[in-house]
Order: structure tokens, then sequence, then C-alpha cells
């Protein structure tokens, strides 16, 4: 397990990285990894959303990495794909999500990527409102 920056490189310089990558019609033979969570948070009109599985388990996102260049340190992105029918209320796309079961087939190509690349069926996540935080930067006495 290695700690990497969240964003690949953009094409032009000053560009935002990219920290999702579309999968659909795209194959990915090489540099796949595993993201660990247990819930995903995302901001819909204004109110903020948790979407954990609905089972409580957790899971991981299925990801790709790239190595380090002379311009961008190695990073990882996540892939995305259509968003299935708990998240299409919120949001148009979703991260892969890949069942703890799942992660080897990932990493080792022993499955086909359209088996694993795909929404999970309807009622697979619990969408709870989330309250959102402003966490302190600092704090001294």
């Amino acid at each position: 397990m290695v700690e990497l920056p969240w964003g690949l490189q953009p094409r032009e310089s000053g560009e935002r990285p990219f920290t999702v990558v579309r999968a659909e019609g795209r194959t990915f033979p090489t540099f796949r990894c595993l993201i660990p969570a247990s819930e995903f948070r995302h901001r819909s009109q204004g109110k903020h959303y948790r979407f954990m599985l609905a089972d409580g388990d957790w899971f991981y996102f299925a990801g790709i990495w790239r190595p380090a260049t002379r311009d961008w340190p190695e990073a990882y992105a996540i892939l995305t794909v259509e968003a299935n029918d708990d998240i299409a209320p919120y949001h148009d796309r979703q991260m892969v999500v890949l069942r703890r079961e799942e992660r080897m087939a990932w990493l080792d190509l022993t499955r086909p990527e359209p088996d694993l690349l795909r929404a999970l069926p309807k009622g697979t996540f619990r969408v709870e409102r989330h309250l959102e935080v402003h966490r302190q930067a600092a704090f001294a006495l």
C-alpha cells in the first residue's frame, strides 16, 4: 500500500489535474490500483450527501495510476461510470465501486473489465443527508 496524490497530470500546464476518468469504451490493461473507502460524499443543489454500501461493508474504488514524470509526481485517478439508480437523483456519474471480493479480479485482470467497471444494482447504496462541518484549519490557546 502506498500513499499517492489524487490527480493525474493535465494535458496543458495550468489546467486542473484529472481526478476521475470515464471508464466507458476504454480498457486499462496496466497501472491498475484500488482506493479503499467506507463512504463517499457529494454535494447536490447545495445539500451534502453521504453514500455507503447498504450492508455497511467497506469497498474499493477502481483506479489507475501513472508513474512520476519530470513534471508530475506518481499519482492516481478514480474510474467513473453512469450512476446507478441510488445515485442518479444526485449526480449522473459515479465512481466505480468494487466489493472487497472483486479486488483481485481488478488487479489481476481475471475477469472481463465490463463485469467490473459497471454501476452496482439499485439498493446497493444507503444515502444519508450530511451536514457539512467546516473544519478549523488550526487551533491555538
